[in-house]
């Protein structure tokens, strides 16, 4: 009988870098990357501008002439990234009607939207500056219970969970801004910022893990499911055709932007970008 050798990604790991070869485990990560050519991506994180389901909404008139035009500075700045490729967060079925719109945009762009919501107001004209032809949707809808906490005989972490949810900004220092008296660029700046993408995957999924019956897992479980609704639209961007001469931006709400900075930024095929080398 032949024998099947099954080596174990460490195996692999060693046995390719060789036992001869030094590695500087203090060195930065830029020395440690790979040379393989990437699909570069603009992961850019927003609040929903027009009607949403989400349970927080910020406050913004997408009707006011002045939001508009402020939105088309910003989507002046992002262009300059010079996306092949658009991607939004509505779901793929949605496609051939979002395609139609933006092109009609494209040729129309003073044409009116009825309630004009993100991808209409920032991604459409983003896309007609930079002469972006492909656009498509990689949201998928799953709901999750992030009330759980509330509706169990909570035994794992009760004290602080009510502590962190009555008010998480005391966990959460840097994070204290005024939002409401932020301009619309430094809403978005601070929207795209780590210690706040961080906050989001906290405060949505990750504190969830902190309520649970004395046998059960229900806060946890409840969390993977916000875990593989991102993954699923990770998953739909890697559907998604592309070369490496193509340049990726993603415009999603910012709960999702935090998630796939983690994926991007650990994945062998595309190298993410600095938001605010464009967001200025």
């Amino acid at each position: 009988m032949k024998l099947i050798k099954i080596l174990t990604i460490g195996q692999i790991l060693l046995g390719t870098l060789g036992f001869s070869q030094e590695i500087k485990f203090n060195a930065d990560r830029k020395g440690l990357e790979s040379n393989v050519q990437k699909i570069e991506v603009l992961n850019f994180g927003t609040f929903h501008m027009g009607e949403t389901s989400d349970e927080n909404k910020t406050e913004f008139d997408e009707n006011d002439k002045e939001n508009q035009k402020a939105v088309h500075k910003i989507a002046a700045m992002l262009a300059k990234f010079k996306p092949t490729v658009i991607l939004v967060e509505t779901r793929p079925e949605y496609d051939e009607k979002l395609q139609a719109l933006y092109k009609e945009y494209v040729k129309n762009p003073n044409m009116k939207f009825k309630n004009p919501n993100e991808v209409e107001l920032l991604a459409y004209e983003l896309g007609r500056l930079s002469g972006t032809k492909r656009i498509y949707g990689i949201d998928h809808k799953m709901s999750y219970n992030y009330k759980i906490a509330g509706e169990i005989n909570n035994e794992i972490d009760k004290e602080m969970l009510y502590k962190y949810y009555q008010n998480p900004i005391p966990f959460h220092t840097n994070l204290k801004v005024d939002r409401d008296n932020l301009s619309l660029l430094n809403q978005l700046k601070f929207s795209n910022h780590d210690l706040y993408l961080d906050f989001l995957i906290t405060v949505n999924a990750d504190m969830l893990t902190h309520a649970g019956t004395k046998k059960g897992f229900e806060g946890a479980d409840e969390a993977a499911k916000y875990y593989q609704r991102n993954l699923r639209m990770y998953s739909n961007l890697n559907r998604v055709k592309l070369t490496k001469e193509d340049r990726v931006f993603i415009l999603m709400g910012a709960s999702h932007t935090a998630f796939f900075r983690d994926f991007i930024s650990r994945s062998p095929k595309y190298k993410m970008v600095n938001t605010f080398d464009y967001l200025k």
